[in-house]
């Protein structure tokens, strides 16, 4: 089985490049306010076009309705949506 490395917590274009340069499978962004990594959806915006066909993007949430999914997904496009707590 191969190994596959993702990195989270993304938060800047430097960090994002660092990941990508460094060989990351996956790069994962929190979209969680308590969180000191939580990004903006303009910031995912800006950060999914850096990480486009170069990783796997990866939204990370907790609890979050179905309205702040939606808004993620339109804003960062994600490949995978990783899901932390009770979720329907």
């Amino acid at each position: 089985m191969p190994l596959i490395v993702k990195i989270c917590g993304l938060s800047t274009p430097e960090t994002l490049d660092a990941a990508l340069h460094g060989g990351a499978d996956m790069v994962g962004f929190v979209f969680f306010p308590p969180s000191p990594r939580h990004i903006s959806l303009q910031t995912a915006r800006e950060l999914g076009r850096q990480a486009n066909g170069r990783a796997v993007k990866v939204a990370l949430t907790v609890d979050a309705d179905d309205t702040t999914l939606a808004n993620i997904v339109e804003a960062l496009q994600p490949d995978v949506l990783q899901l932390h707590g009770k979720e329907a």
